[in-house]
């Protein structure tokens, strides 16, 4: 029986439970794909992650992300959850602050830096491509959600490794009203091939953060994931194409997980080339998983 080391990370919070947890296998060398996804289905959390030495040149190390479901090219959460566990257990060390994750989504530059009480990590946005939805498919869309889309902007499929359509709604306030149809978006993305839904809406003006953010996923065997790191840059992507940034900014903070009793803080920083997406992460168990 093999004892690797494993950590539980609760990521973009700093309050235990708060946040949206990764399980981290610190060594997975010797792992079969099929005993990952089999660790991944077990955990029952939304992603799971599993660390190798890297094999590309430039890379500090090597990730494997699992949902309960299928293995994803990148994801966010895990992405700074795998980082801030290899940090805290001495495996990595940051090169004046930089690091560099090879995913199935190839190279992730990563950014550490110390905050006031906490440590922010920030990785940059693997590249989106856009694929607008047609008129069908907004209305297919709309009538899943169950609640009236910006009537300004058409939801996009944007996929930064993971596969998220995107919708605009017209208020934080309508993001946190809305009950989707979860089965038939289930169908409906296991049709399109979609990682899932992201919905936002802005906050009102003089607030703490600029856009509420809710992520479904019910085709990965994820209903609502509580704070979603790939899903908010997607929507800082979707901004960025769809020429909102003078509206909401490019630098602001987005908040996640009300409605499943979490509460993520995301921060966004959108350039013209390039995407970082930053939060802080704390751990909540670390130890050792038999196998």
């Amino acid at each position: 029986m093999a004892r690797l080391p494993f950590k539980t990370v609760d990521v973009f919070t700093t309050v235990p439970f708060k946040g949206n947890p990764v399980a981290v296998v610190l060594d997975a060398g010797g792992l079969t794909a099929g005993q990952m996804q089999h660790i991944a289905s077990w955990t029952k959390l939304s992603e799971t992650t599993f660390v190798f030495p890297a094999t590309a040149d430039g890379a500090d190390y090597h990730v494997r992300i699992f949902t309960p479901g299928a293995e994803l090219p990148f994801a966010g959460h895990p992405t700074i959850g795998t980082v801030h566990a290899l940090l805290e257990a001495g495996v990595v060390q940051a090169k004046d602050g930089v690091l560099v994750q090879q995913c199935g989504a190839g190279l992730v530059t990563l950014r550490v830096e110390a905050g006031e009480g906490a440590q922010w990590i920030s990785f940059e946005l693997p590249t989106p491509g856009f694929t607008e939805l047609d008129a069908g498919e907004v209305v297919q869309l709309e009538s899943i959600l169950r609640a009236d889309l910006e009537v300004n902007t058409a939801p996009y499929l944007v996929d930064v490794g993971a596969r998220w359509v995107v919708a605009q709604l017209t208020s934080a306030r309508a993001v946190l009203a809305c009950e989707p149809d979860l089965q038939r978006m289930k169908a409906q993305d296991v049709k399109g091939r979609h990682t899932g839904v992201i919905i936002f809406g802005q906050h009102d003006a003089g607030g703490e953060a600029g856009i509420e953010v809710r992520a479904f996923a019910p085709a990965h065997g994820i209903d609502e994931d509580p704070v979603c790191g790939s899903g908010t840059g997607a929507v800082a992507a979707y901004l960025r194409h769809t020429g909102q940034l003078g509206e909401f900014g490019r630098d602001f903070l987005a908040t996640q997980g009300e409605m499943v009793g979490r509460a993520g803080t995301l921060r966004l920083s959108i350039s013209d080339k390039a995407i970082h997406v930053g939060g802080n992460a704390i751990t909540c168990v670390d130890g050792s998983l038999f196998i």
